[in-house]
């Protein structure tokens, strides 16, 4: 009977490893699944863009690093690794509470990223059973040691916390401002006889944060996303979208990005491509028709944003 319980919670620690292995694997494994994790910390927690950009690597590294250390049954002294993954699934599991009350449960909560869709509250049932494993391998399983586990756990949870950093890090923040060479955007077909989602506003007047995407493209919902949730921050910042593609592409694109909060306009492909070419997102700086700067999903900045509004 001891060797079957033995077994038992053997195996019970290397699923629980690998349970946070996989977690955080599906938030990394692709820069879409990263961002998606960091742009939702923005949305539902509240948090600064560069606080959330901070601890999404730091969450996922952790996670890695919990996973790990407990697969390998490296538990350290009084057991503090098992202690720590109880307090972080504590501290998910107040996350998944908050984000059932505000966003409902009909949302994906993102601890398994993109990989395994799961509402709040089934999450917070994988947290109980998690957290009723780790209690009782912490009360019955003794784990391993060595002669330089105390050195050795530490350094590999820095090691691994210090990886998502590396493996993505922070973009620089700053567009490609063009200076002399400036050009002046043809928006001459937002604005066709008849058409009928032409902007409510003159683009040309002003200043216009404006961003072309395809609707297929990946890069060019998470851009959408991330936008999105700067609409939400600032209602006030003056974005715009341009949309090609298929009809049939547009409910899956709502449905990825929740832009639905932003003002835009179609393009057929064609006309989509001669202004802006084949390599998507481009989101143009937009001052009286004139470009004055271009960026990317990645290097796209709320305060840079807010900062450009206010120069004359």
């Amino acid at each position: 009977m001891k060797i079957v319980s033995k077994v038992l919670l053997i195996a019970a620690t290397i699923l629980t490893g690998l349970v946070f292995i996989y977690s955080a694997y599906t938030k990394i494994y692709s820069l879409e699944s990263f961002e998606s994790f960091q742009y939702s910390i923005v949305e539902y927690v509240k948090l600064p863009w560069l606080l959330s950009a901070l601890g999404a690597r730091a969450l996922i590294g952790l996670e890695a690093a919990l996973g790990i250390l407990i697969t390998l049954h490296l538990f350290g002294k009084n057991k503090w690794i098992l202690k720590l993954a109880l307090a972080l699934l504590a501290i998910f599991s107040i996350y998944l509470v908050y984000l059932w009350i505000y966003a409902g449960n009909d949302i994906n909560c993102g601890c398994f990223g993109d990989a395994i869709w799961m509402s709040p509250s089934t999450s917070l049932i994988k947290n109980a059973v998690l957290a009723l494993v780790i209690v009782l391998i912490i009360r019955y399983h003794r784990g391993l040691d060595f002669r330089y586990a105390k050195i050795a756990i530490p350094l590999i949870c820095i090691g691994l916390v210090a990886t998502p950093f590396i493996y993505y890090p922070l973009p620089d923040s700053q567009p490609q401002w063009l200076n002399k060479g400036h050009f002046q955007l043809d928006m001459s077909s937002f604005y066709a006889a008849g058409k009928k989602d032409a902007p409510a506003i003159d683009l040309r007047k002003g200043k216009h944060i404006i961003a072309f995407f395809s609707l297929k493209c990946p890069h060019c919902k998470m851009a959408a996303y991330k936008m999105h949730v700067m609409k939400e921050k600032n209602p006030s910042l003056p974005i715009f979208m341009v949309l090609a593609g298929n009809d049939k592409y547009l409910p899956d694109f709502w449905k990825k990005t929740n832009a639905q909060n932003i003002p835009y306009t179609r393009l057929d492909g064609q006309t989509f491509t001669d202004l802006v070419g084949y390599s998507w997102p481009v989101i143009y700086f937009v001052n009286n028709g004139w470009v004055e700067a271009e960026t990317n999903y990645l290097s796209l900045n709320q305060a840079t944003i807010e900062t450009w509004m206010t120069k004359p």
